[in-house]
C-alpha cells in the first residue's frame, strides 16, 4: 500500500522562546523549489534584524527535491533538524523557515538541534494535515427510471455527486478515488444489470483531513 500524500492544512507561523532566544516558524505549502525560495526571501526580507534564517523545504511527489540551510549557526545544529521534522511529519511540498533572534545566551549545538527541531515540530502541529487524494469523475448515463436506484447506491456507497444533465436520459458525474475506479465500474455494472453507460472524466485532487496514528 502506498504511502499517503500528505502536506499541511494551512500555511503558519508559530514562535518559542527559548532561553530569552526567540525562534519562529514559518510554514508554507509550495509547488516548485523557486516558489519555495521565494517564500524564503519573503521571510528574510521581513526579519533583517534576526540572527539567522534557517530553512528546509521538500518539493515533489516523492520528494525529488530536498534542501536545507543553517544560514550561519553551527553546521548541522538548525537546517538538518528542520528537515527532519518535515520528514518525520511525511510531508511534501512544504517549506520551513525559523528566523532566530538572539537573546543572549549560547544553547550549545544539542539545545540547538532541540529548539529548531521542536519549534518546526509545533508548527506543524498548528498547522494541521491533509491527505491528498487523486479522483477521477466517472460519468454514468441512466435512464430516469433507475436514477433513484442510482442516488440511493451513491449515497450507500459514500460518493461524491459532482454533476447531473437531465436530457432524454441523466448523466449523473460521481467523484472516485482512482485506486477505487474499475471495481466502482464493476459493482455499477453488476448492480444495473449492464444498463448503465460509464465513462472516465476529468481527474482533480482533493483533500481530507488527516489524524496521526499516535
Amino acid at each position: 500500500m502506498n504511502e499517503p500524500f500528505l502536506t499541511i492544512a494551512k500555511d503558519t507561523a508559530f514562535e518559542l522562546v527559548i532561553k530569552k532566544s526567540r525562534f519562529i516558524c514559518s510554514l508554507k505549502r509550495v509547488n516548485s523549489e523557486s516558489a519555495a525560495q521565494e517564500f524564503i526571501k519573503k521571510i528574510q526580507a521581513q526579519n533583517k534584524k534576526a540572527n539567522h534564517n534557517c530553512f528546509a523545504y521538500m518539493i515533489g511527489d516523492n520528494d525529488q527535491v530536498q534542501r536545507e540551510s543553517d544560514n550561519g549557526e553551527p553546521s548541522g545544529t538548525a537546517g538538518v533538524p528542520i528537515l527532519e521534522s518535515l520528514q518525520l511529519a511525511k510531508l511534501h511540498n512544504v517549506v520551513a523557515v525559523v528566523t532566530r533572534y538572539f537573546g543572549g545566551i549560547k544553547l550549545g549545538a544539542g539545545g540547538l538541534i532541540r529548539a529548531y527541531s521542536n519549534v518546526t515540530t509545533k508548527a506543524i502541529h498548528q498547522a494541521g494535515l491533509v491527505q491528498r487524494i487523486q479522483q477521477a469523475t466517472l460519468n454514468i448515463t441512466v435512464s430516469y427510471r433507475q436514477h433513484d436506484p442510482l442516488l440511493y447506491y451513491l449515497k450507500e456507497n459514500r460518493l461524491e455527486l459532482a454533476n447531473e444533465q437531465y436530457g432524454a436520459n441523466v448523466v449523473t458525474s460521481v467523484f472516485v478515488d482512482i485506486d477505487q475506479i474499475k471495481a466502482t465500474i464493476q459493482d455499477l455494472t453488476n448492480r444495473f444489470n449492464n444498463q448503465l453507460e460509464i465513462s472516465e472524466g476529468e481527474r482533480r485532487f482533493n483533500e481530507l483531513p488527516f489524524e496521526p496514528q499516535k
